[in-house]
This record gives structure tokens, sequence and C-alpha cells, in this order.
């Protein structure tokens, strides 16, 4: 599971409202130092920008603009809670199928457009204020495959990763949308009003799952549920231009989203020696401070050594054999969710934007065969997808596709 992709980031976010039980699950557990996560800040200078406060964050009386050049789901400073809806299109004709998925997206850019405006025309989302409500909309290899879309050269299907445990049922599908707020009641009308404006324009649900973030004040690392840091680092503006965002062309405003669902041992990672936590993780489980380090977002220096010969960031340390420098230098943008199902099924919704998918089996496959984390951690779920450039005002999702 990658997840240490550089040092150069804001790590302000909006404060996370409070989930309850979930927030005390957080409390609890060992308190470690990685970055399974992503708190990212606003990425590209569009018109998202207008009415951002000085820390990047958005004034809480601001609707975050659904329209733009890049989908707000990725641009935009992550929000405390998330909701994600995969579905898939009927198999009948390539002609036949093409003009659903074009109905498809008409209906989700109206609907999800409708939802984020500074005043949603559905009465429950009225009550609460302006909606901090962002989303973005992804298509799937095989539908790209199938109708012969229009979609980057490089992406594709995952591979299979040693260790994994994928359950077929909570997987893949040919279109996904990620909701984000500040609060699960809107995530929970517009999740209604996405399934049933997909389905009346002829998709079918195939997945649902929800996510969230622990209250964390304004500038400050949050926690994942084996209490580690999450989120320490995301690339820079113009690192992200390099190795998120696709290349010039009709793929300029357009990413890739892995999605990869991670059942965690929380009692079992807890119940490690103490001092083993930071061995495993490469970090100081107090404040997220590199072993290499003395500050929480220097960049862990994986080739310093002890007197002993050995390396200080141990050889098999999750930071170690994430670090983009054995990548040449790409670097990912995690904005991850913590999960908390049943008591025997708690975890991370990993979700990872890049130009290239392949950049992920390279980390992947490093951590699935060596990485201290792997006795404590099953990916149970997984789905990649090619996240849409944004609409424009009078523009549908999507409209890249058909050239």
């Amino acid at each position: 599971m990658p997840i240490e992709q550089g040092n150069a980031q804001d790590s302000s976010r909006p404060a996370a409202t409070r989930f309850g039980r979930r927030r005390a699950l957080l409390a609890g557990g060992a308190v470690l130092a990685a970055g399974m996560g992503a708190a990212a800040d606003e990425l590209v200078s569009d018109d998202r920008t207008a009415g951002c406060a000085a820390t990047g964050a958005p004034s809480a009386e601001t609707a975050i603009p659904f329209h733009g050049a890049r989908q707000a789901g990725v641009t935009a400073p992550q929000q405390p809670a998330t909701h994600l809806l995969s579905f898939d299109l009927p198999k009948t004709s390539a002609a036949t199928d093409r003009t659903t998925l074009r109905g498809v997206l008409g209906a989700l850019t109206r609907t999800l457009a409708a939802a984020a405006s500074a005043a949603p025309p559905d009465p429950r989302l009225q009550s609460g204020g302006v909606s901090r409500l962002i989303s973005l909309v992804g298509i799937g290899p095989a539908l790209a495959a199938r109708l012969g879309l229009n979609v980057p050269a490089s992406f594709g299907e995952l591979p299979s990763f040693p260790g994994d445990r994928l359950d077929p049922r909570r997987s893949n599908g040919d279109l996904l949308v990620q909701l984000c707020a500040a609060d699960r009641w809107t995530l929970t009308i517009v999740a209604e009003l996405v399934g049933t404006a997909a389905h009346a324009a002829g998709a079918v649900p195939r997945w649902t799952q929800s996510g969230f973030l622990p209250h964390t004040p304004p500038g400050t690392t949050p926690r994942n549920l084996f209490g580690s840091k999450d989120g320490i680092a995301n690339p820079d503006h113009a690192t992200a231009e390099q190795w998120v965002w696709g290349p010039t062309g009709a793929h300029r405003n357009g990413t890739v989203l892995v999605y990869r669902r991670i059942r965690m041992d929380v009692t079992g990672f807890a119940a490690l020696p103490e001092g083993e936590h930071d061995r495993v993780i490469g970090r100081r489980a107090r404040d997220g401070v590199p072993l290499s380090g003395t500050a929480e977002h220097d960049e862990p220096d994986i080739y310093a050594k002890n007197p002993d010969g050995s390396y200080v960031i141990p050889a098999t340390a999750h930071v170690r054999l994430a670090s983009p420098r054995f990548d040449a230098g790409a670097r990912m943008l995690r904005r991850s969710y913590s999960y908390d199902d049943d008591p025997t099924d708690r975890g991370l919704l990993f979700c990872a934007f890049m130009r290239d998918p392949a950049q992920f089996t390279r980390v992947q496959n490093r951590l699935a065969a060596r990485d201290a984390l792997n006795p404590f951690l099953q990916h149970r779920a997984s789905a990649v997808v090619y996240v849409l450039p944004g609409a424009a005002p009078a523009g549908t999702l999507g409209e890249q596709l058909w050239t």
C-alpha cells in the first residue's frame, strides 16, 4: 500500500466534524507516524480558489463550485466524510451503450451541479447552510475498452498483487462517483439523488462505501485507525502537474484514481512491543518525524545508516519501500479515508491520484514483497478509474471521451 510519496505540501485542512463512536476508535490504538491517507491542499489555480482563506480552506459561507477545468473532488480541500458509489452499464451494442453512457454522464452532471450549488433544489439540503459538497466522476477501464473511449493510453486494469483478497462484489465498476462533504447528512441525501439519476439513465448499482476522517484542528495532520499520522506529505502544484495530471491534450485536466479498501488489524498492531511501531513504519509514533529526521515534514533519508551499517529507516519499513526515490521521483496525491463497517472490519479507503497507474503497480509490488506492515493489512477491494476533466457551466462531464 503506497503511502509515503514526498515532502512538499500545505497540511492545512478544514476541521472535520465529529463522528461519535468512530472518533472514539481513532483515539485508541497505537500512536504511529506514517502517511497512509491524504489531506491535500488545492493543486490548481482555477475558479475554485475564489473565496479560499489564507490556509487554503474555503470559507464556510462559500459553496465549492462544481464547474471548472478539473473536478472539485480532486482539487478542492479534502472534506471530512466521503461516500463512493460504483455503477455498471448493461451490455447491449456499442452504439446503444455509448448513448446510455452519454445519458448517465449528463444526468450525473446536472445532479451534482445542482447539489453543490449555493441553493440546492432538494429541500433536505437547504436547512444546514451552504453545502460543502465536492465530487468526482470516473470511468472504469473495462467500459473504456468496450466502447473505444478516448482515455489515456496508459490507463488500464491493475494486476493482481501478492496477498490480495479482493471481493469482486465490492471492486471495479464501469463508473465511479465519489462524494465528499463536511457531514454525513449531505452525503446521504446526495448519494440518494445520484443513485436515482444514474439508475433512471440506465446505470446499475454495483457497490457503495462510506468513509470518514477524525476531528482534526486546521494545520495539523490527522491520524488513521492505527494512530498513524495520515497524509504527512503530498505533491505541491508543480510536482502534481508532472505526476498527477494528464499530459497536454484532451487528458490535460484528467487523472487516474486508484482505490483500495484495506482492512487493518488494529488490535494486532497495537500489541507490538514499544518502539516496534516506529521501526515498522519508519517514523516516530508520537509526532510523525521520520527516523532519519528532526521534523514531521522532513523527507525520509532512506540511505542513512547507523554506525553498525544498518539502515536508520529499516529496509522493510513502510516509509522506505514507498519512497519516490525508488520510483524516479514519481509521486501520488493521496486523499484517503478510514472506514468502520463492523468491529471486525475496520480500515483504510486508500484513494490516490496519479497520471499513470503503473506507478501504483511498481510501488505496491515492492510493498507486497517486503513491507513490515503486511501482517496487519488485507487488501479486500480495488478499483481504478479515469477521472474525467471538469465541466464548463454549459457543458457535461465526459465530453472529451468521444473525440
